[in-house]
Protein backbone atom coordinates (compact mmCIF):
# COMPACT_ATOMS: atom_id res chain seq x y z
CA UNK A 1 0.00 0.00 0.00
CA UNK A 2 1.72 3.28 -1.21
CA UNK A 3 1.87 5.77 1.57
CA UNK A 4 -0.94 8.04 -0.26
CA UNK A 5 -3.47 5.46 0.04
CA UNK A 6 -2.38 4.65 3.80
CA UNK A 7 -3.68 8.18 4.67
CA UNK A 8 -6.72 7.42 3.41
CA UNK A 9 -7.12 4.53 5.23
CA UNK A 10 -5.67 6.44 8.81
CA UNK A 11 -8.24 9.33 7.82
CA UNK A 12 -11.35 6.66 8.17
CA UNK A 13 -9.45 4.64 11.08
CA UNK A 14 -9.11 7.97 13.04
CA UNK A 15 -13.31 8.68 12.36
CA UNK A 16 -13.92 5.10 14.27
CA UNK A 17 -15.62 5.65 17.66
CA UNK A 18 -15.01 2.08 18.92
CA UNK A 19 -14.51 -1.33 17.65
CA UNK A 20 -16.00 -1.02 14.43
CA UNK A 21 -18.25 -4.42 13.70
CA UNK A 22 -19.65 -5.74 10.59
CA UNK A 23 -23.54 -4.71 10.42
CA UNK A 24 -25.98 -6.82 7.48
CA UNK A 25 -26.82 -5.32 3.84
CA UNK A 26 -29.26 -2.80 4.35
CA UNK A 27 -32.48 -3.06 2.25
CA UNK A 28 -31.13 -0.60 -0.45
CA UNK A 29 -34.04 0.51 -3.73
CA UNK A 30 -30.73 2.06 -6.07
CA UNK A 31 -32.89 3.06 -8.15
CA UNK A 32 -34.53 5.27 -5.45
CA UNK A 33 -31.45 6.47 -4.28
CA UNK A 34 -29.97 7.19 -7.83
CA UNK A 35 -33.78 8.84 -8.97
CA UNK A 36 -32.48 11.54 -6.23
CA UNK A 37 -28.79 12.23 -8.04
CA UNK A 38 -29.37 14.92 -10.38
CA UNK A 39 -26.39 13.94 -12.60
CA UNK A 40 -25.53 15.28 -16.17
CA UNK A 41 -22.97 13.14 -17.22
CA UNK A 42 -21.90 9.20 -16.79
CA UNK A 43 -22.08 7.93 -13.45
CA UNK A 44 -21.25 4.33 -11.54
CA UNK A 45 -21.69 3.56 -7.66
CA UNK A 46 -20.68 0.71 -5.82
CA UNK A 47 -21.07 0.03 -1.79
CA UNK A 48 -17.96 0.07 0.29
CA UNK A 49 -17.82 -1.74 3.49
CA UNK A 50 -15.44 -0.21 6.17
CA UNK A 51 -15.66 -3.42 8.43
CA UNK A 52 -13.30 -4.90 5.58
CA UNK A 53 -12.62 -2.56 3.45
CA UNK A 54 -14.28 -4.90 0.55
CA UNK A 55 -16.52 -3.59 -2.90
CA UNK A 56 -19.59 -4.73 -3.98
CA UNK A 57 -22.93 -3.48 -5.92
CA UNK A 58 -20.75 -2.27 -8.13
CA UNK A 59 -22.03 -0.93 -11.49
CA UNK A 60 -21.27 -1.42 -15.43
CA UNK A 61 -20.51 2.14 -15.71
CA UNK A 62 -17.24 1.23 -14.02
CA UNK A 63 -15.82 -0.39 -16.55
CA UNK A 64 -16.77 1.67 -19.63
CA UNK A 65 -15.35 4.53 -17.46
CA UNK A 66 -12.07 2.89 -15.87
CA UNK A 67 -11.30 0.18 -18.80
CA UNK A 68 -11.03 -2.29 -16.07
CA UNK A 69 -13.49 -5.68 -15.20
CA UNK A 70 -15.79 -5.13 -12.58
CA UNK A 71 -14.92 -8.71 -11.73
CA UNK A 72 -11.07 -7.29 -10.66
CA UNK A 73 -12.52 -4.51 -8.31
CA UNK A 74 -12.99 -6.16 -4.94
CA UNK A 75 -11.50 -3.72 -2.47
CA UNK A 76 -11.29 0.01 -1.90
CA UNK A 77 -7.82 0.17 -2.61
CA UNK A 78 -8.54 -0.91 -6.13
CA UNK A 79 -10.22 2.09 -6.60
CA UNK A 80 -8.33 4.45 -4.78
CA UNK A 81 -5.24 3.00 -6.81
CA UNK A 82 -6.81 5.02 -9.72
CA UNK A 83 -7.00 8.29 -8.37
CA UNK A 84 -4.85 11.24 -9.62
CA UNK A 85 -1.63 11.25 -6.99
CA UNK A 86 -1.61 14.77 -6.60
CA UNK A 87 -5.31 15.11 -5.46
CA UNK A 88 -4.80 12.23 -2.57
CA UNK A 89 -3.89 14.46 -0.20
CA UNK A 90 -7.14 16.94 -1.04
CA UNK A 91 -9.28 13.38 -0.93
CA UNK A 92 -8.01 12.59 2.87
CA UNK A 93 -8.48 16.25 3.95
CA UNK A 94 -12.00 16.33 2.08
CA UNK A 95 -12.98 12.85 3.52
CA UNK A 96 -11.98 14.14 7.15
CA UNK A 97 -13.60 17.59 6.63
CA UNK A 98 -17.01 15.48 5.77
CA UNK A 99 -17.21 12.73 8.05
CA UNK A 100 -16.09 14.55 11.27
CA UNK A 101 -18.51 17.58 10.13
CA UNK A 102 -21.34 14.76 9.94
CA UNK A 103 -20.35 13.54 13.06
CA UNK A 104 -19.35 16.08 15.54
CA UNK A 105 -21.44 18.96 14.21
CA UNK A 106 -24.54 17.60 12.99
CA UNK A 107 -24.97 14.79 15.20
CA UNK A 108 -24.51 11.02 14.94
CA UNK A 109 -28.27 11.14 14.29
CA UNK A 110 -28.41 13.14 11.45
CA UNK A 111 -25.52 10.62 9.83
CA UNK A 112 -28.01 8.89 7.55
CA UNK A 113 -29.67 12.24 6.13
CA UNK A 114 -26.44 13.51 4.42
CA UNK A 115 -24.38 12.92 1.74
CA UNK A 116 -20.64 14.47 1.00
CA UNK A 117 -19.73 15.38 -2.13
CA UNK A 118 -16.48 16.89 -3.33
CA UNK A 119 -13.96 16.16 -7.06
CA UNK A 120 -11.12 14.80 -7.74
CA UNK A 121 -9.27 13.41 -10.75
CA UNK A 122 -10.09 9.68 -11.95
CA UNK A 123 -7.76 7.66 -14.46
CA UNK A 124 -9.52 6.15 -17.19
CA UNK A 125 -9.66 3.96 -20.31
CA UNK A 126 -7.09 5.64 -22.13
CA UNK A 127 -4.72 6.35 -19.52
CA UNK A 128 -5.70 10.03 -19.05
CA UNK A 129 -7.60 11.81 -16.08
CA UNK A 130 -10.83 13.36 -15.97
CA UNK A 131 -12.44 15.05 -13.37
CA UNK A 132 -14.68 13.61 -11.41
CA UNK A 133 -17.48 14.05 -9.13
CA UNK A 134 -17.47 12.11 -5.99
CA UNK A 135 -20.96 11.70 -3.90
CA UNK A 136 -21.16 9.21 -0.74
CA UNK A 137 -23.93 8.41 1.54
CA UNK A 138 -23.73 6.33 4.56
CA UNK A 139 -26.31 3.64 4.48
CA UNK A 140 -25.48 1.49 7.91
CA UNK A 141 -24.02 2.05 11.64
CA UNK A 142 -23.25 -0.32 14.01
CA UNK A 143 -24.21 -0.73 17.44
CA UNK A 144 -21.12 1.62 18.16
CA UNK A 145 -22.36 3.78 16.07
CA UNK A 146 -19.54 3.63 13.41
CA UNK A 147 -20.16 4.33 9.65
CA UNK A 148 -20.07 0.58 8.07
CA UNK A 149 -21.47 0.34 4.74
CA UNK A 150 -21.78 3.71 1.94
CA UNK A 151 -22.84 3.91 -0.94
CA UNK A 152 -20.20 5.94 -3.28
CA UNK A 153 -21.41 7.65 -6.79
CA UNK A 154 -18.80 8.57 -9.48
CA UNK A 155 -19.82 10.67 -12.01
CA UNK A 156 -17.58 12.58 -15.06
CA UNK A 157 -17.95 16.17 -14.71
CA UNK A 158 -15.28 16.99 -17.13
CA UNK A 159 -17.61 18.01 -20.07
CA UNK A 160 -18.79 20.79 -17.70
CA UNK A 161 -15.27 22.08 -15.86
CA UNK A 162 -11.52 20.38 -15.84
CA UNK A 163 -11.15 22.79 -12.88
CA UNK A 164 -11.58 21.23 -9.65
CA UNK A 165 -12.29 23.98 -6.39
CA UNK A 166 -11.19 21.55 -3.62
CA UNK A 167 -13.85 22.51 -1.70
CA UNK A 168 -16.04 19.81 -0.13
CA UNK A 169 -20.35 20.14 0.32
CA UNK A 170 -22.51 18.15 2.81
CA UNK A 171 -25.95 17.76 1.08
CA UNK A 172 -28.82 17.42 3.60
CA UNK A 173 -31.33 14.94 2.44
CA UNK A 174 -35.16 15.33 3.88
CA UNK A 175 -35.77 19.13 4.13
CA UNK A 176 -31.44 18.98 6.24
CA UNK A 177 -29.61 22.39 5.38
CA UNK A 178 -27.00 21.86 3.68
CA UNK A 179 -23.73 23.18 3.80
CA UNK A 180 -21.79 24.04 0.15
CA UNK A 181 -18.40 24.69 -0.69
CA UNK A 182 -16.51 24.31 2.33
CA UNK A 183 -12.94 24.28 2.97
CA UNK A 184 -11.30 21.26 3.97
CA UNK A 185 -9.48 23.13 6.46
CA UNK A 186 -12.18 25.45 7.73
CA UNK A 187 -13.18 25.33 11.63
CA UNK A 188 -16.82 24.08 11.74
CA UNK A 189 -17.55 27.70 14.00
CA UNK A 190 -17.18 29.21 10.57
CA UNK A 191 -19.47 26.75 8.16
CA UNK A 192 -22.72 28.53 7.12
CA UNK A 193 -25.49 26.48 5.87
CA UNK A 194 -27.42 27.44 2.80
CA UNK A 195 -30.09 25.43 2.45
CA UNK A 196 -32.75 25.36 -0.60
CA UNK A 197 -36.12 24.56 0.21
CA UNK A 198 -38.27 22.02 -1.71
CA UNK A 199 -40.07 24.27 -4.07
CA UNK A 200 -36.34 26.04 -4.23
CA UNK A 201 -35.15 22.46 -5.48
CA UNK A 202 -37.73 21.40 -7.77
CA UNK A 203 -37.33 24.35 -9.40
CA UNK A 204 -33.18 23.92 -9.94
CA UNK A 205 -34.44 20.57 -11.55
CA UNK A 206 -37.13 21.66 -13.85
CA UNK A 207 -34.74 24.59 -15.20
CA UNK A 208 -31.71 21.82 -15.41
CA UNK A 209 -34.30 20.11 -18.00
CA UNK A 210 -34.33 23.39 -19.81
CA UNK A 211 -37.88 24.11 -18.80
CA UNK A 212 -39.17 28.09 -19.09
CA UNK A 213 -40.32 30.29 -16.41
CA UNK A 214 -43.51 29.86 -17.74
CA UNK A 215 -43.43 26.50 -18.41
CA UNK A 216 -42.63 25.49 -14.52
CA UNK A 217 -45.41 27.71 -13.64
CA UNK A 218 -47.63 26.09 -15.43
CA UNK A 219 -46.30 22.40 -14.54
CA UNK A 220 -45.99 23.45 -10.64
CA UNK A 221 -49.21 25.23 -10.74
CA UNK A 222 -47.98 28.31 -9.25
CA UNK A 223 -47.44 32.21 -10.91
CA UNK A 224 -44.65 33.41 -13.28
CA UNK A 225 -43.83 35.60 -10.78
CA UNK A 226 -43.76 33.26 -7.73
CA UNK A 227 -41.59 31.41 -10.19
CA UNK A 228 -39.58 34.85 -10.58
CA UNK A 229 -39.29 35.68 -7.10
CA UNK A 230 -37.91 31.64 -6.28
CA UNK A 231 -35.17 31.96 -9.44
CA UNK A 232 -34.12 35.05 -7.70
CA UNK A 233 -33.54 33.82 -4.69
CA UNK A 234 -31.97 30.36 -6.31
CA UNK A 235 -29.21 32.62 -7.22
CA UNK A 236 -28.42 34.43 -4.27
CA UNK A 237 -28.17 31.19 -2.23
CA UNK A 238 -25.99 29.71 -5.13
CA UNK A 239 -24.23 33.38 -5.67
CA UNK A 240 -24.49 31.90 -9.34
CA UNK A 241 -25.05 34.74 -11.84
CA UNK A 242 -27.20 32.58 -14.70
CA UNK A 243 -29.43 29.59 -15.24
CA UNK A 244 -25.97 28.40 -17.11
CA UNK A 245 -23.98 28.87 -13.89
CA UNK A 246 -26.24 27.93 -11.58
CA UNK A 247 -26.38 23.90 -13.31
CA UNK A 248 -23.07 23.50 -14.07
CA UNK A 249 -22.07 24.69 -10.85
CA UNK A 250 -24.87 22.39 -9.03
CA UNK A 251 -23.87 19.48 -11.29
CA UNK A 252 -20.17 19.36 -11.14
CA UNK A 253 -20.09 20.30 -7.31
CA UNK A 254 -22.41 17.79 -6.41
CA UNK A 255 -25.34 19.48 -4.71
CA UNK A 256 -28.33 19.03 -7.07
Amino acid sequence: MNAKIDKMHSVWNSLQLSIRNRTGQPNVNFDEILSSVFSIGKFYYYVIDFFDMSISNLSAGFEEAHGISTEKICHINDVLELIHPDDMEFVSLAEKKSLSFIYDVLGVEKSLKYKASYNFRFKVADGSYRLYNHQSLILTLDENNNFVKSLNIHTDISHLTSKNNYKCSLIGLAGESSFLNVDVEETPKHIKGKNFSKRETEIIRLIAKGLSTKEISEKLFISTDTVKFHRHNILQKSSCINATELIARGVSEGWI
